[in-house]
């Protein structure tokens, strides 16, 4: 039996989730690599609200766009301890159900759910959307960015 490395750098993400970084990441996977966490597609470090709308888009999304959630993922790490971001994060999710869909969401999750398939849904401009979206919310939570250096390849046997 052999030791294969994987790590953030040599992951291709991929829809769903993961065993581990050989079966491939999905984008929250790969913020939970960044982070330092384990291997998870509920990393601690991110906004759940803002996970719950990645990993939707991730799943929803073809592979060529998919590839482009690799740079938000260090973008979103640290927002989940953001004072004030919650409610920014939140407000943004439902305003953007209610501008696509003219639908009315209650729960912060299901609008990032839903908000998430709507701009899968829409091809380039909703791609366009989805990634401006998570780009601004994570420069207002004013995360730091992941010590890449500091960040281990995650080891498993295959």
């Amino acid at each position: 039996m052999s030791a294969t490395v994987s790590s953030h750098q040599t992951v291709r993400l991929s829809p769903g989730r993961h065993e581990s970084p050989a079966d491939g990441v999905c984008v929250m996977e790969l913020a939970s690599m960044l982070a330092g966490e384990r291997f998870t597609d509920h990393p601690r470090s991110v906004d759940p609200v803002l996970a719950a709308f990645l990993r939707e888009y991730n799943d929803r999304t073809d592979d060529r766009r998919r590839q482009d959630l690799y740079a938000l993922a260090s973008t979103v790490v640290g927002t989940r301890t953001r004072f004030g971001f919650r409610r920014r994060c939140h407000g943004a999710m439902r305003d953007g159900v209610r501008q696509q869909t003219h639908h009315r969401v209650i729960a912060a999750r299901d609008a990032a759910v839903e908000l998430a398939a709507a701009c899968a849904r829409d091809g380039d401009a909703g791609h366009r959307r989805a990634i401006s979206l998570v780009s601004r919310l994570a420069d207002e939570a004013g995360a730091p960015a992941p010590d890449l250096a500091r960040t281990a390849p995650v080891a498993h046997r295959t």
